[in-house]
């Protein structure tokens, strides 16, 4: 269950808590100010829910109008790729038409990894530069190889999962 709050931009008018694109339209057709005029303008706030639904509220950035769009890929989208648009706006700094486009069109390599040593270690074993000799294993500079990774790759943490990533 997500909840949401509609914080009117009127000052003379209370809020109210959300689940629904309908609850929302329902109660925020009722709200008349003090002049008894509807109020219109609402910023909508991410209350309650699961940590990657609130990392792609974050990068969404809520307004009333996207409100039901992001309802519809909260139950839509799988965690992956919550975490793809959560990085690919939000880090990478990529315009997503949020209506159109689906986060698995952009061209985006992610990996778990606490560090970006902690991925290096991981290229090595998973042989990324070659078939390295076991007596050569001790002498491997892991840390120089993260400085030169970061020159590709950038650590983020999303819903307390540490990933490394590369926009391409």
């Amino acid at each position: 269950m997500t909840i949401f709050y509609a914080r009117p931009y009127d000052m003379t008018v209370p809020g109210f808590y959300f689940e629904t694109l309908e609850e929302f339209s329902e109660r925020a057709r009722a709200l008349r100010n003090e002049s008894g005029q509807p109020v219109e303008e609402f910023e909508i706030q991410f209350i309650d829910g699961e940590e990657i639904d609130a990392a792609l509220a974050d990068a969404w950035e809520l307004t009333q109008g996207n409100v039901g769009r992001f309802l519809e890929v909260v139950d839509e989208w799988s965690d992956d790729q919550k975490r793809r648009f959560v990085i690919v706006v939000g880090e990478c700094g990529y315009a997503f038409d949020r209506m159109r486009h689906d986060p698995d069109d952009f061209d985006l390599d992610i990996y778990p990894a606490e560090s970006l040593r902690e991925f290096a270690e991981h290229c090595i074993e998973d042989g990324w530069f070659g078939p390295v000799a076991e007596v050569l294993a001790p002498y491997i500079d892991y840390d120089g190889i993260a400085r030169e990774l970061g020159m590709d790759y950038c650590e983020t943490e999303i819903a307390g999962e540490r990933l490394v990533y590369r926009c391409a």
